[in-house]
């Protein structure tokens, strides 16, 4: 059983980054489904399916650069770290992704909006 299973997700994607894989699979939750639905969005996956109990995302890459450099667990479940809408971190290149009451979100929408909530993990 994982205590994780977010972090397992990213865990996943850098990994099949760095063995220059084009797809992977892992477990379906609809944090799971949400955080892909951003990486999309933000161009950082060329797309990805949801298939039975399983999440099939396929990775973009420009050329042999994958899109994603880097991808960083922030609010672990042991040190739960937090965010109001003004103290959201700009990562250059990149996003911030929270749960807020609102969802989960992308840093910048979550400014926009004026909320604030866990910090998930950060894709540059």
């Amino acid at each position: 059983m994982l205590t994780d299973p977010i972090s397992d997700m990213l865990t996943r994607i850098r990994n099949a980054l760095m063995a220059g894989k084009t797809e992977l699979v892992f477990p379906h939750s609809s944090i799971k489904e949400s955080i892909s639905g951003i990486l999309k969005r933000e161009g950082f996956i060329t797309d990805f399916m949801v298939e039975e109990k399983e999440i099939k995302v396929i990775l973009k890459y420009d050329g042999r650069e994958p899109a994603i450099v880097s991808v960083r667990r922030i609010s672990k479940p042991g040190c739960r770290v937090y965010s109001s809408a003004k103290d959201i971190k700009y990562v250059p290149g990149g996003i911030v992704i929270l749960s807020t009451p609102n969802g989960i979100i992308t840093g910048r929408e979550a400014k926009r909006q004026k909320v604030g909530g866990e910090v998930i993990c950060e894709v540059y």
